[in-house]
């Protein structure tokens, strides 16, 4: 049987570590061994040591059932093991192998099951050591204040329990650079707590495998790599390792680790919300070896540690969180008067700034900045809320290095290092803006950050130097809490609804102003009404009246002069119709008529009765269809049906009888408007005269709007729009249809 092992020998460095498959190392530390077996419990996989711990070889291991390793008298317990797997078990499997007793984990990775024997350690802890743990724990949980000093008893009891020579819990930033948050430690070595470390120290894959295996242990730093073997052409040449304990280090990692003078570790994951919150880091500066019970027990401390690290965040929290709501609740009480100088008045309240911990805030109203504390001037403002707004989600954005995504904010570092921005509104670019000036803040790192690559003979490797290097943080605030944030945020909307307010307030005054602008405005319109009907009238009825004695008195003027005394009384006439018609159209807007019922076939009876003569001069026929009543006012409505029957009569063919047909509809209809769901009559009023063409169907309706000449067709160019008026009146519609030479139809909506 041909072999093959299976190890990873990609060149890794710090160019392609991100991407390095630190999860299929096809290599284990030599501590333990390895095999993996499939379903039928034949072993496809073993470590390169399996002889170190046992008198069979890989050739005489490989493509075996298991009990050629374990022995048939263990195989049923075996069995029973694997068939109550669970993913993650605590308890491992005590097998013996040639009279030495082994801890055997095992785990699920894909179709194979990943077997890791480790020698049983000398010392056990007894089952009352846990016990005595969460004593401990809940001991000094009760007396620790605060998550770091409860972080620090941890570190101290995990140091007591495994012997490492230092124990640190190491907390992530948002960018995932890492700072000692709590230290035990013998005592010749320096400390290293509050010391930080760049995001590079730790890649984005190893982060990713710290939460789905939460130990790791490194036995010795120094270890030689111990190779996984399987069938030459096996189908499955790579195996996931992410959940085994003896998965070998990546080569990058035992450099760090050397370069730092580390012998052996031990890590342990601090989950919180699903993210990676931080870890235990346990050092050891030679050889170090804990049994898997030991560890077990350490990791006991950290979900101890994890399952606080909300409580403690709210202990520490509410303080703060009480001060701000008790500011935010005497702000909301706060009354201002519904104007723009309010706002001033407003944002001078010293608790517009506690409820966020601000130095300055300002709000931004039509391009006007309302400010207080300390904060950039208002050309600056405008620019900072303009830039804040597109960044914006939802209308909101904060960030508390606002130099560092726009550049021209260097010069306002003092005052506007960080902003916390919320839109009010769209249409007057309503904004609030609260500033924050730069917290100059001293981080001391393990070396110098920007040296966390080092390029030497070798190429690029992990930084040697560790040596503690100072740096002054500029530009840069305070992060905004999630409770400034929501105070902020509560403060916005009741803010917004005070703006919404005075912008109300000011429309309801313009409103006030152009209604009595209007009323102004009709009551000069009136005037001239009452002038038209009584002053205009008298010096055309003199003018008609001079004209006429004249035509009949002097029977022997010239044919020119009677040509014109005719015409000056021709245009009195058409005047004084023009301003009967004007006073008629505008007292339509005026009418108080209550309305009633009317009998349509009354109503054009008498209409026809006004008529008389033009229907005789025009040979005209009018008949009707279905009429039946509709609701308006009867003078109204009566003066409606005149003018079109009237157009009708005055608009028909030379030498042709004149054909009108009114009809009305037998059932209530829809609107004509889309928009409108009420019901209507419909009347039409169709005849065979000139028409017109639709184009000008809109046109018509008009005030002053002719489409013919007056010394061809008389009139003035009101008719059809007193028509309309008439029907706005009565909350209906009136519409047009017209074929030049064939005839026009105009139909009437009466709200049923």
């Amino acid at each position: 049987m041909k072999l093959k092992d299976i190890v990873n020998r990609e060149i890794v460095n710090l160019t392609n570590c991100e991407q390095e498959p630190i999860h299929v190392p096809g290599s284990i530390q030599p501590h333990g061994f390895l095999i993996a077996i499939d379903a039928d419990f034949v072993i496809r996989y073993t470590s390169a040591n399996v002889n170190d711990f046992s008198v069979l070889t890989v050739e005489e291991v490989l493509q075996k059932p298991i009990e050629v390793l374990i022995g048939t008298d263990q195989l049923a317990e075996f069995r029973y093991y694997i068939n109550h797997l669970q993913d993650r078990v605590t308890t491992p499997l005590i097998v013996n192998i040639e009279n030495t007793q082994f801890q055997c984990v095992i785990h699920r990775s894909i179709d194979l099951l990943i077997c890791e024997f480790e020698p049983v350690s000398e010392y056990i802890p007894r089952v009352s050591t846990v016990y005595d743990q969460a004593i401990n724990f809940a001991k000094y949980m009760g007396q620790a204040m605060t998550l770091q000093q409860l972080s620090h008893s941890v570190a101290t009891e995990i140091r007591a329990l495994t012997g490492y020579d230092r124990v640190m819990v190491y907390r992530f930033d948002k960018d995932y650079n890492g700072e000692i948050f709590a230290e035990s430690k013998v005592d010749e070595h320096e400390p290293f707590l509050g010391l930080h470390y760049p995001h590079t120290d730790i890649p984005l894959q190893a982060r990713q495998l710290y939460i789905k295996n939460l130990l790791r242990l490194i036995v010795d730093i120094n270890y030689t790599p111990v190779p996984i073997f399987t069938k030459e052409n096996a189908t499955n040449e790579s195996l996931d390792l992410s959940h085994s304990t003896l998965r070998s280090v990546s080569p990058i990692h035992v450099e760090y680790l050397k370069n730092m003078g580390v012998g052996a570790t031990l890590t342990i994951s601090l989950i919180h919300e699903g993210k990676l919150w931080g870890l235990i880091a346990c050092h050891h500066y030679s050889y170090k070896y804990i049994d898997h019970y030991t560890r077990i027990a350490a990791q006991l401390q950290g979900h101890f540690l994890t399952s606080q690290i909300q409580v403690r965040e709210m202990a520490e929290e509410y303080t703060v969180a009480a001060n701000i709501n008790k500011s935010l609740e005497t702000l909301l009480n706060l009354s201002f008067a519904p104007e723009r100088a309010s706002l001033q008045d407003l944002v001078k309240q010293t608790q517009i700034l506690e409820i966020a911990n601000a130095g300055g805030v300002a709000v931004v109203l039509n391009d006007i900045v309302y400010k207080a504390g300390k904060t950039p001037d208002d050309k600056s403002i405008l620019k900072i809320t303009a830039w804040a707004k597109k960044k914006a989600s939802k209308g909101f954005y904060s960030t508390s290095s606002l130099p560092e995504h726009l550049p021209e904010a260097q010069e306002w570092c003092a005052t506007a290092s960080g902003i916390l921005y919320y839109q009010l509104g769209v249409v007057h670019d309503e904004t609030i803006v609260w500033f924050r000036p730069e917290s100059l803040e001293e981080i001391n790192w393990s070396g110098d950050p920007e040296k966390a690559i080092v390029k030497d003979a070798n190429g690029l490797s992990p930084r040697k130097s560790f040596e503690k290097y100072q740096q002054i943080v500029k530009c840069r605030s305070h992060e905004w809490t999630k409770t400034e944030q929501t105070a902020a945020s509560t403060f916005s909307y009741s803010l917004q609804k005070f703006i919404t307010l005075i912008l109300l307030t000011e429309e309801e005054a313009r409103q006030r102003e152009l209604t009595k602008q209007l009323k102004e405005s009709n009551l000069e319109l009136e005037n001239i009404s009452w002038i038209s009907t009584h002053d205009l009238k008298e010096p055309l009825r003199k003018i008609q009246l001079f004209s006429s004695r004249l035509l009949d008195l002097d029977k022997n003027i010239s044919p020119d002069v009677s040509n014109t005394l005719k015409k000056m009384n021709a245009s009195a006439n058409r005047m004084q119709r023009l301003i009967s018609d004007i006073t008629n159209y505008s007292k339509i807007r005026h009418s108080e008529k209550s309305f009633e019922a009317i009998n349509l076939q009354e109503l054009i009876e008498k209409v026809k009765q006004g008529l008389h003569e033009e229907i005789e001069e025009k040979n005209a026929t009018i008949t009707t269809q279905n009429l039946t009543s509709v609701t308006g006012i009867p003078v109204i409505v009566h003066q409606l049906f005149s003018n079109l029957i009237g157009n009708a009569l005055k608009f028909n063919k030379e030498g042709v009888p004149a054909m009108i047909n009114i009809s009305q509809s037998k059932e209530p209809g829809l609107s004509p408007e889309p928009d409108d769901a009420r019901l209507y009559t419909r009347i039409t009023i169709a005849d065979n005269g000139i028409g017109f063409e639709n184009e000008f169907n809109d046109r018509i309706f008009k005030i002053f709007t002719r489409l013919h000449t007056a010394d061809k067709y008389e009139g003035t160019g009101i008719g059809l729009a007193l028509c309309k008026k008439i029907m706005q009146l009565h909350n209906g519609y009136i519409f047009a249809e017209g074929v030049k030479n064939e005839g026009a139809t105009f139909s009437l909506y009466f709200p049923v």
